[in-house]
């Protein structure tokens, strides 16, 4: 196999959907407040996101019921603690009671065990409904991604597209098992904290609330400058991760190779990968100070109560024992990471809305290009079958400016079934629209563009690009097999089907040539092959398709002039027997066509067959001599058909 062959995929425009977004309970919260307030506006966002969990009504049901009966309970083997203290091991009689120990014992262990079981279902079940929704919701929006129209993605980068599949969805598992457990267990477990405090002694829990503000407080400071530290953290791993997959794809390798640039990039890497060192270290030793200085208040607060309850006891509080005392600080030290929680809940929804709303935006796309009610197949037999008509066609790009001519100006044509047309002019005078227009990638502005004398926009899509091949100069080819590639076209093709492609195609030697054959892996886009060989698998996999009509799209025009010959020759093969479209770069390529159409400022100048338009001495003989002999006078037409 040759290494060479390739080229750059185009880059889309930003778009008018931002950068990719979305994370849950991460990062830091002024920047993700500002996040979420840049989401869509969208309407009854509560009531469909609602609609997305409705099938699983009764999972989420129970779930509820688990979470706030796993709260309430996680707050009960303190208060069972009190008991064992003071009916268990220092009973009124001074002598402990094993049998009534026991049984508290017991009790607790059953509590226990029963909390984590519980704990294990509500787990099930939220990964189940969460994974779910989210898996059914990615498909949803892959599904309507793939019936948008061609100009949605020329417009929007594909990385925004995967972050609305990957970042955002994947985002929706995690309000359920996230942000609405948080939600109810956290109130719950304070709501019963609170209660089992006041139950075991009020004077204490109103010590306890006063300490608590600023424990809370301190810890969020803390929480602050490591989320800022971390935010910088996942942007460098960014960078590194961009780096990466810059230099070491295959064009990337190729690039620094071919200008030495290979110790450049790995300063770079280098570079990032210092900066990371030194915020992962600055992540693990933010706030240790702080954190030492918390967790010393955090061990004072029970000593703080043991000295309250002292003074209350020695004034004569007798209803302070020691269970009490022990029961209480149990409680307050299960406090603190729910109420942290609930401080953080509100965000949390905030960020879950955002994401839903992210991924509506997306669904409620309405593709500008959709079969109409009453849509047609086309055809498969009749006089018209292969006609290609552009009647007074004008045509202007969605973005283009208001001001800006159309890229194809009342064009009118007609490819008689089984013609060999071809399209030249200069570069951006709309013969690739022209291309786009016939399968119905994009909607005439204006004017009829029909196939097989039925507009298309009377055909139903699929069934009208089913009927038509294209082979583009931008030539795909998955990272996969030879085999695998060729099937694209028709996934239950024989082996012999794809051998007689291949073979028509003038590809089958140079495959049974490689020691794997047809189950050779191509390599990322095809990069293992060279140009002509890719272009070649291209031509046959519209080949096993057989279309009706072949769109040739400057199909060799980044080809060296050996591998011009021979997918040249693999090209007139196709074409016969079938209408044929080339939109032509090289005129040596098309000088046989029986008509070829002249396109200039998005108008056709010109149409004819070679001959006629090098006798007509316009645009065609000054871009024929231009090619042959380079810029100067036209020669005389007896000439050049002489040569």
């Amino acid at each position: 196999m040759h290494g060479h062959g390739g080229g750059s995929a185009p880059s889309g425009r930003p778009g008018q959907f931002g950068r990719p977004r979305g994370r849950i309970s991460g990062g830091d919260p002024v920047a993700q407040r500002a996040e979420n307030a840049e989401a869509p506006r969208i309407p009854n966002l509560l009531g469909r996101i609602a609609a997305l969990f409705e099938p699983h009504r009764t999972a989420l049901t129970i779930t509820i019921v688990l979470v706030i009966i796993s709260a309430a309970l996680s707050v009960v083997p303190p208060l069972l603690v009190q008991r064992a203290f003071d009916e268990g091991l220092f009973p009124p009689g001074g002598e402990p009671n094993l049998p009534r120990l026991a049984t508290l014992v017991g009790l607790m262990i059953a509590i226990y065990l029963g909390s984590q079981l519980l704990g294990v279902w509500q787990t099930w079940l939220t990964a189940t409904v969460g994974n779910t929704v989210m898996g059914a919701l990615r498909v949803r929006l892959f599904t309507h991604l793939q019936a948008m129209e061609l100009s949605f993605f020329t417009r929007t980068k594909t990385g925004i597209i995967q972050s609305r599949l990957q970042n955002d969805v994947g985002g929706v598992a995690s309000v359920l098992t996230n942000t609405i457990s948080s939600l109810l267990g956290n109130a719950v477990t304070v709501l019963a904290a609170f209660v089992a405090m006041l139950l075991l002694d009020w004077k204490l829990t109103i010590v306890a609330l006063i300490l608590m503000p600023i424990l809370v407080i301190a810890q969020r400071r803390v929480g602050q400058v490591r989320a800022r530290i971390a935010a910088k953290t996942q942007e460098s791993l960014s960078d590194m991760t961009a780096i990466t997959q810059e230099t070491l794809s295959v064009s990337g390798i190729l690039l620094s190779k071919s200008f030495t640039r290979q110790q450049t990039e790995i300063g770079r890497y280098s570079d990032e990968n210092d900066n990371q060192v030194r915020l992962q270290v600055s992540q693990q030793m933010s706030g240790q100070w702080f954190f030492a200085m918390v967790s010393i208040f955090l061990s004072s607060i029970p000593a703080i109560v043991y000295l309250v309850a002292s003074l209350l006891m020695s004034n004569g509080s007798a209803d302070i024992t020691a269970g009490t005392i022990v029961a209480f600080t149990t409680v307050q030290s299960r406090l603190l990471f729910p109420l942290l929680g609930l401080m953080r809940v509100a965000l949390d929804l905030q960020t879950s809305s955002a994401l839903f709303a992210r991924i509506f935006q997306y669904l409620d796309l309405v593709p500008a290009i959709q079969d109409s009610p009453a849509a047609l197949a086309v055809p498969e037999s009749g006089p018209a079958t292969g006609r290609v008509e552009f009647d007074d066609v004008t045509f202007a790009y969605p973005d283009a400016a208001g001001e800006s001519r159309p890229t194809l100006d009342a064009v009118s044509f007609t490819i008689e079934p089984g013609q060999f047309a071809a399209f030249v002019g200069p570069s951006g005078a709309g013969k690739t629209t022209v291309s786009y227009l016939i399968p119905r990638f994009y909607e005439a502005t204006e004017g009829r563009v029909l196939f097989g004398g039925i507009d298309v926009r009377d055909l139903a899509q699929q069934s009208l690009v089913s009927h038509i091949g294209i082979v583009s100069q931008e030539t795909y080819l998955f990272h996969a097999t030879i085999a695998e590639n060729l099937r694209y076209a028709k996934p239950d093709a024989t082996a012999d089907e794809l051998e007689a492609a291949a073979r028509s195609a003038s590809i089958h030697d140079t495959i049974a040539s490689f020691p794997a054959g047809y189950d050779t892996v191509v390599g990322e886009r095809g990069y293992r092959l060279s140009g002509g060989e890719k272009q070649r698998i291209a031509i046959a996999r519209v080949l096993l398709k057989n279309p009706e009509v072949l769109i040739l799209d400057e199909a060799t025009s980044a080809l060296d002039a050996i591998s011009e010959r021979v997918v040249q020759a693999a090209l007139d093969t196709a074409s016969r027997g079938r209408t044929t479209i080339a939109i032509a770069h090289r005129l040596s390529t098309i000088v046989a066509a029986d008509v070829i159409f002249v396109v200039d400022g998005g108008r056709i100048v010109e149409s004819g067959t070679h001959s006629d338009l090098l006798a007509a001495n316009g645009v065609y003989a000054r871009l024929y001599s231009e090619q042959v002999t380079g810029p100067g006078p036209v020669l005389d037409p007896p000439r050049l058909l002489s040569e």
